[in-house]
């Protein structure tokens, strides 16, 4: 058999091996393509297209051959032993040990996609941050610090007014002294007993009986003056306390860190008046009384603000009866100095 020069053997030529006449040379290939019309079984139609994109349908030239199926089951598949009622959570995800499944329709719940970024959003929101929980806290010290000042100032008008009343605290003024103790011992226990303070309704009660106590005080300190007196003082008193809390809620200025100053300063104020007990001149009660006006309305604007929660120090919304407490002595002690300054200066 004889060979060309690339090691094929030459069309036309016999095949020792198989005896076998190899026909005329194809172009590209070694022996025609089998004719599949004229297998076994007859011819078979065409195939049909399969409607997929982007292919090229079937041609009538092309006739696909007979392939063998595999013998599939054609009955329903086995169904094993499946929960049909709610699935059961574990205690933990998978893959994730010791960290516990949130339920479905809580905040933490993601299902299948990761978290976002977002969802921390309640967590920023705590009891002393929320604006509307101190906003809440706000309204209920003023409404406690009106009633207390509603009370008050009932007992001076009756006191200034009721020359019966007038007549019996100047002549009973042990009562003065039995007052101004149970004013002190309650101060103490609202100011000295954070947990007694917090309880309800002990906190109101302890609260009342302060107020009553300390109007009662004021009233007879008023019916040592005259009408006139007392309503100057009033007035003077309402506009520089009104005055004094709308410009500390307005203002940027942060008075709660001058607190240490403050202190230092009504321990000085105690000292002089100590000193006043002991030199009788009129100028210097003038001048002790308008230092302790200043001191308190520098108090006030600083109580004032602790309410706010934007500041150095701030108040918790539990402790509403304790800010109610320093405004109100805040004011009543503006208001005793104011009368001492209008009553020395029109004697």
């Amino acid at each position: 058999m004889s060979q060309d020069k690339s090691g094929y053997p030459i069309m036309g030529e016999t095949n020792p091996l198989h005896n076998n006449v190899y026909g005329p040379p194809q172009p590209g290939f070694g022996m025609p393509p089998p004719n599949y019309s004229q297998a076994p079984g007859g011819p078979y139609p065409p195939a049909a297209g399969y409607g997929q994109p982007g292919f090229a349908q079937a041609g009538p030239g092309f006739v696909p051959g007979p392939y063998p199926q595999m013998p599939y089951p054609q009955m329903p598949y086995p169904q094993g032993p499946y929960p049909q009622g709610p699935y059961q959570q574990g205690p933990t995800q998978p893959g994730f040990p010791g960290e516990p499944i949130a339920p479905a329709g809580s905040p933490g719940y993601h299902g299948d996609v990761p978290p976002s970024y977002y969802d921390n959003d309640e967590f920023t929101n705590s009891g002393f941050e929320d604006k509307t929980i101190r906003r809440a806290f706000i309204r209920k010290v003023f409404m406690v610090l009106t009633v207390q000042l509603l009370v008050t100032f009932s007992f001076v008008a009756v006191f200034t007014f009721v020359d019966d009343a007038k007549d019996f605290v100047r002549r009973n003024t042990w009562t003065y002294y039995v007052s101004y103790a149970v004013f002190f011992v309650s101060l103490i226990v609202l100011s000295c007993c954070g947990e007694f303070r917090r309880k309800h309704p002990w906190n109101l009660v302890a609260l009342s009986i302060l107020t009553l106590s300390l109007s009662y005080m004021v009233g007879m300190i008023a019916s040592f003056y005259n009408t006139e007196t007392v309503i100057i003082a009033v007035g003077i008193t309402a506009v520089v306390c009104f005055t004094v809390v709308i410009f500390s809620l307005q203002t940027k200025y942060d008075f709660t860190s001058c607190w240490g100053v403050l202190f230092v300063c009504l321990i000085v104020l105690l000292v002089f008046s100590i000193l006043c007990i002991f030199i009788r001149s009129n100028i210097l009660h003038i001048v002790y009384a308008s230092l302790g006006a200043l001191l308190f309305t520098c108090f006030l604007a600083v109580d004032t603000q602790l309410l706010l929660g934007n500041k150095k120090l701030a108040l918790s919304p539990e402790e509403y009866v304790f800010a109610a407490l320093n405004l109100y002595t805040d004011i009543i002690n503006i208001f005793l100095y104011i009368l001492a300054i209008v009553g020395r200066t029109r004697d």
